[in-house]
Order: structure tokens, then sequence, then C-alpha cells
């Protein structure tokens, strides 16, 4: 008989920079087993997100920094297989901060309780993470509820062939928004116009970008839905027409300077002077409102008016290696790693 084993990833140290997935340590330790109170979860899938870089720093955000020597913090959804509470019943889904590794605990007690899924969800286990889950409720509330396009305007997307933003835009297409995505290549650029919708893309890495950017708004910008920062973020802000709406929803090109600052954009003053609102959100302030909007993408989904993408790499010992490739831009829609068990062999 094989004696369960638990991977898990501990930070170890502070990035400097850029994300290494060295400074991650891989460590076996026997499963935990429930105490009062408490169920044993076993996780299925890992979201692979921009902010466990901003985790991992030394700054704290809209939750604190991953103490040092602590499992690495993620977003999973996975199946509970020994409880000793009435909330979290065996063979149960459930979603949450379940974190880097193959087991974990949780309790009625947790600060962000996680929640149970529906038995029978009328869609795969990874859209929890994605389209239905704090992706897809991200692009919906940041576009909806701070964007506010109306019919006819122009919305700029940064990164736009990744997880939040896909969704974003394909929901301003249904507000009859003209949408205009960046993306980091040309296949990117072709996926977002042929398959999802988008009125035009811009290919970051050319060396005219900026000219193709002018070019697919010619009545300016109205909604900037901010996932970049930076000097995109700048080149957008140049073309927002007056009492234009920016989204912040994410830097992502700045999430390895902790020690350096934030480089730009150096044109603030446009939101002076074109009477730009500006306005950050925190995808927690919206939690008590997800079932009705998870209920509307569902339908959208159905109809197939919203697309979900998925990058599933296999294997949990291929987490740090995979968030490297989210940085480098060379996912397509959700990044998710599907976790394999813990006894089988893995390729390192």
């Amino acid at each position: 008989m094989i004696t369960p084993l638990n991977r898990r990833f501990l930070l170890r140290e502070r990035p400097a920079g850029d994300f290494d997935p060295k400074i991650l340590e891989r460590v076996v330790e026997p499963v935990p087993r429930p105490g009062p109170g408490q169920a044993l979860v076993r996780n299925l899938y890992l979201s692979l997100d921009p902010t466990n870089r901003v985790w991992m720093g030394e700054r704290a955000s809209y939750l604190p920094p991953v103490p040092l020597g602590g499992v690495m913090r993620g977003v999973a959804v996975g199946r509970v297989i020994a409880s000793n509470t009435p909330r979290y019943r065996v063979a149960t889904n459930v979603l949450g901060m379940l974190g880097w590794q193959d087991y974990a605990l949780v309790s009625d007690r947790d600060e962000f309780p996680v929640q149970t899924l529906p038995r029978f969800l009328p869609a795969p286990l990874t859209a929890t993470l994605g389209a239905l889950g704090v992706t897809g409720m991200t692009a919906y509330f940041g576009l909806l509820e701070v964007g506010q396009p109306g019919r006819g305007e122009t919305v700029v997307i940064s990164a736009a062939a990744g997880a939040v933003g896909s969704i974003a835009g394909q929901i301003a297409k249904l507000r009859g928004a003209r949408v205009v995505g960046i993306a980091g290549t040309r296949e990117k650029c072709d996926w977002l116009t042929r398959e999802l919708g988008f009125d035009a893309a811009v290919c970051r890495r050319d060396a005219d970008w900026r000219a193709q950017l002018q070019a697919a708004c010619p009545k300016g910008v109205d909604v900037d839905f901010e996932n970049a920062g930076g000097e995109i973020m700048e080149a957008v802000l140049d073309l927002m027409n007056r009492h234009g709406r920016v989204v912040l929803c994410g830097m992502i090109s700045q999430y390895g300077n902790d020690d350096r600052g934030m480089a730009g954009p150096r044109n603030f003053a446009n939101l002076l002077t074109r009477r730009i609102r500006l306005q950050g959100f925190i995808i927690l302030d919206y939690i008590p409102r997800f079932p009705l909007a998870q209920l509307r993408m569902l339908w959208w989904m159905k109809r197939g008016r919203v697309r979900d993408r998925y990058t599933v790499v296999r294997g949990l010992d291929q987490a740090p290696r995979a968030l490297v490739q989210l940085f480098n831009g060379e996912n397509f829609g959700k990044l998710i790693v599907e976790i394999d068990e813990p006894n089988a062999p893995t390729a390192r």
C-alpha cells in the first residue's frame, strides 16, 4: 500500500525583480489529518495568476504577503475527502485559497472560507477558475460596474488574450462597444479578432505598435481596461477622450519592480485636463454579488456569446515554471495546473 504524500511549495525568499522559480522550495510531507471543525481537501486544479507575484513580495496589497516558509498562496478547486464538519461534506467540490499543494485543510473558522460548488455543475470544473470564477467575475464587474461602456464607445483592453482580458472584451462587445485588444503575438491578435469578435487587435511586440493602436482608435478611447501598466497604459492615456474611464485591473508590467518603483505612465496630467475617471478595484469587494453574475455568465456561455479558453499544464511540480510562462505571455486565456496524483512520476 502506497502512503499518500503531500507536495507543497513553500516561499523561502522574497523575489528580487522578476519571478524566479528558485525562491520556491518543494517539500514532501505526510498528508494532514483534519481535526474538529476541519475538512481535508484533495486539490484538483490550481489557478496561476499575476497576483501570485504580488503576494510573494514584502509589500502588503489587498492581502498580506505570503510569510517566508509558508505554503504559496493560490486559488484552487478540490474535492473534500475527509471531514469533521457538516459545512464541508465528503465528495463535495470546493473552491478557494487552497494553496500550491496536493492537500489542504479547511475550517469553519477560516478568514476566507472556501466556497462549496453545486453538485451538478453545468460546466467543467476548470470553468470555476476561469469564466465562472474570480477571473470571469473580475472581467464582469470591472467592465460593467467600473468601466460602464456605452453602445458605440471604444474600449481598449491590454493583455487582451489573457484570462481576464479575453472575457472583458467579449462582455464589452455584448454591450455594443467597439473593442480593441492589445496582445503579445500576432497569433493572439488573430484569435481575438477571428474567434472572440474583437474589432481590432494590436501586437505590442511590433515596432509600430503605437501607430497600430492609434489607427485602431480613430475616434479616441472611451474606456481603458488596464491590465498592463507602464508604456502601454501611457500610450492609451494619450488617446483617451474627455470623460473617459480607466478600469485599473492590474499592472503586470510592474510586478517585478518591488524596489525600483513604478515605471510610468508619465502622462497622468491627461486625467485632469480630459476629466478622465481612473478607478482601481479589488474583486473581493464583489464576492456577495457573485451568484447572480455567475448565472448570467453561464447563460452567455451556453448561448455561445462568451467563449473561454484554457492553457492547462499537467503536474503540480510544473507550477513554478508555468508561472514563468504566464509572465512571458505564453498562455492563451486562463493558465491552470492540473494537479496529478502525488505518488505518480512526473517529468522534472
